[in-house]
């Protein structure tokens, strides 16, 4: 059998995990290791910024990489919380 890239793993790992407390636990778990593997949390850049100053190319892919796993993240909230 075909051993699993490291994301993939964490992603299966934290399923079998979550399958101890409940099945839609499981499915936030796996649902937030996919969001940690594929969009990881990425801080924001430190520093004042001059007024008017434009917000570069890399800074919009980062903030739509993080609006992403924002999303992501509020998926697994709702499944935790759901019922």
């Amino acid at each position: 059998m075909t051993e699993l890239s490291p994301q993939a793993q964490a992603v299966l790992d934290a399923y079998i995990q979550g399958l101890a407390t409940k099945r839609r636990n499981a499915l936030a778990a796996a649902l937030r290791a996919a969001a940690d593997q594929v969009v990881p949390d990425e801080p924001a850049p430190t520093g004042m910024r001059p007024a008017g100053d434009v917000y570069s190319s890399r800074e919009i892919r980062r903030g739509q990489r993080q609006e992403t796993r924002s999303q992501l993240l509020a998926i697994a909230a709702e499944l935790e919380t759901y019922g």
